[in-house]
């Protein structure tokens, strides 16, 4: 069967795993290559089509959320990157026109950025492609299917997150 003969050509992450190993770590290994997987098609596809970074379509959609604009801290919260790296994107969206940054009233060397128009038209473009992308990738999963496995996640993310507040 092909999903069989797709499922062993596999080289990735999940190779790690063996029989005798906890049913977890197999688990752990198993989502972490479908993520992967998916991650990098949606980043192939991203640079073939719109001739963009995964990390510059984060901050776009980051900011298509907050029309006001987000400061360049906010923005690096959100995405878990450095303040240096939001500087280097925004840099690059700004000299593309699809960013303004505007200083912060009070505040000299604070910045709002927020997307101009041409960028909420380029990233509306670029969502629909995505949302597209991500359909077909999970396609594999019935509705049902997914359905179930989106809330087996929660109840797992639910459970990491009170097994953090304990830890604190």
């Amino acid at each position: 069967m092909k999903l069989a003969q797709n499922s062993q050509q596999m080289t990735d992450m999940e190779v790690r795993a063996h029989a005798d190993h906890h049913a977890s770590l197999r688990l752990w290994l198993r989502l972490l290559s479908c993520t992967t997987r998916i991650e990098d098609t949606i980043r192939q596809r991203l640079r073939e089509q719109f001739e963009i970074t995964l990390p510059r379509f984060d901050l776009m959609a980051q900011l298509e959320r907050e029309p006001e604009g987000l400061s360049m801290s906010e923005l690096s919260r959100r995405m878990m990157v450095t303040g240096g790296n939001v500087t280097n994107i925004v840099d690059q969206l700004e000299q593309e026109g699809l960013v303004v940054r505007q200083s912060q009233p009070g505040d000299r060397r604070a910045f709002r950025v927020s997307l101009t128009p041409s960028g909420r038209k380029t990233f509306t473009a670029m969502a629909q492609e995505h949302e597209d992308w991500v359909v077909e990738l999970l396609s594999p999963l019935s509705e049902r299917q997914q359905k179930q496995l989106h809330e087996l996640l929660s109840t797992l993310k639910v459970g990491q997150a009170l097994q953090q507040k304990e830890s604190l």
